[in-house]
């Protein structure tokens, strides 16, 4: 049965709503329309995510930022900022 492409991460809710209730992936990847593997795929990028959370690691998009992305321009100061700071740590011990 051939169906139109849909996002996993619309179902999100009804994913966990019927995880809690004990169903297994298999079970839920048959009740809307996805194979078990695309379940399985999605339940263990959320841990991964969770697991971020919890160890306190930011969440960033992939891939290459926008031009224009007001974080782009604070990640290349704060890149700049470590260089000079490890230039001069570079200096010091050669100083000595």
């Amino acid at each position: 049965m051939a169906r139109s492409y849909r996002h996993i991460q619309q179902y999100e809710k009804e994913i966990n709503e019927l995880k809690e209730k004990g169903l297994t992936q298999n079970d839920i990847a048959q009740r809307l329309g996805f194979t078990k593997e695309q379940v399985k795929g999605f339940i263990k990028r959320q841990h991964k995510k969770e697991r971020k959370i919890a160890a306190g690691i930011a969440l960033r998009k992939k891939g290459r930022p926008p031009k224009d992305s007001k974080y782009s321009k604070t990640d290349k100061v704060n890149e700049l900022k470590y260089i000079i700071a490890r230039k001069d740590a570079k200096i010091k011990a050669l100083e000595m």
